[in-house]
């Protein structure tokens, strides 16, 4: 990377980059600055080499605690609508990368921290983790898309009934309910969360990213809409050599194979 950043530490990796959330002594805990550094990380990250990204959060205790309570006693109404627009913006940079986003849910994860996780591509949670969205226990209610990506993620009952009793949710609880794909004990948190991409990464980039692109269109769209953007992506994978030369090999030996191996080092451009 070319700059450090005050508030992430950032460890490269020849596919995968790690980055912590690094404000232990705010709960890790979004404020403008944070959300600042970020993009600014992504968008170099995005330039290298990478194919996704792993999330957590420094110290243990919390993931991201949600937004900073100092900054947001400090707002009036406009410069929290303000700031409520640049946290959907920064999770919907997440969402529309082109890498693939993991968040590794190390501690207490509420607010705009789930927000956080919910634009992630994979969520992944400790067993000791808490996650929900408690807003309204402090007289506010989500400001960072939860109202809309929690719905979509669980159904509009369950994310109901979440948003209005603020309740947290432990991370085999959150399993249970589909707020995260796997929960581990919380030593194996970290290789649990790699070993997942590893299996992801075995397909080529470019299918990664256009699935990511037609499975976030629906939320956003008709049916129709969704469908019409879904047969886009699916005919942009035939622009590519691997499909077509894995089709013609698997024609040849007259068998299909559905877990076909990357070349080394191949990744296909990110679509």
């Amino acid at each position: 990377m070319s700059q450090a950043y005050e508030h992430l530490i950032v460890e490269p990796g020849a596919d995968i980059y790690r980055v912590t959330i690094n404000r232990p002594g705010d709960r890790n805990s979004m404020n403008s600055e944070l959300m600042a550094q970020l993009g600014a990380a992504l968008d170099e990250i995005e330039a290298t080499e990478a194919r996704a990204v792993i999330f957590t959060g420094a110290g243990g205790a919390y993931f991201i605690g949600g937004a900073d309570g100092i900054e947001m006693m400090q707002c009036d109404p406009d410069q929290a609508h303000t700031f409520s627009r640049r946290i959907q913006a920064l999770y919907d940079r997440l969402e529309q990368s082109p890498l693939i986003m993991v968040a590794a849910i190390n501690g207490l994860c509420f607010g705009g921290g789930f927000e956080f996780a919910l634009a992630c591509d994979l969520r992944l949670a400790a067993e000791s983790a808490r996650l929900g969205l408690p807003e309204v226990k402090v007289g506010l209610i989500p400001g960072g898309g939860g109202t809309q990506r929690l719905p979509a993620l669980v159904g509009p009952g369950l994310a109901t009934e979440m948003i209005l009793t603020g309740k947290l949710y432990s991370g085999v609880e959150a399993a249970r309910w589909g707020l995260v794909h796997r929960v581990t004990s919380d030593h194996e948190l970290p290789a649990a969360a790699e070993d997942l991409l590893r299996a992801v990464l075995r397909q080529p980039q470019y299918a990664l990213t256009l699935a990511k692109r037609a499975l976030k269109a629906w939320p956003n769209n008709t049916l129709a809409q969704g469908l019409a953007i879904e047969s886009e992506e699916f005919s942009r994978c035939f622009e590519r050599d691997f499909f077509m030369e894995l089709m013609k090999t698997q024609l040849a030996e007259g068998v299909l194979q559905t877990t076909a191996e990357l070349p080394p080092g191949w990744a296909g451009g990110k679509g």
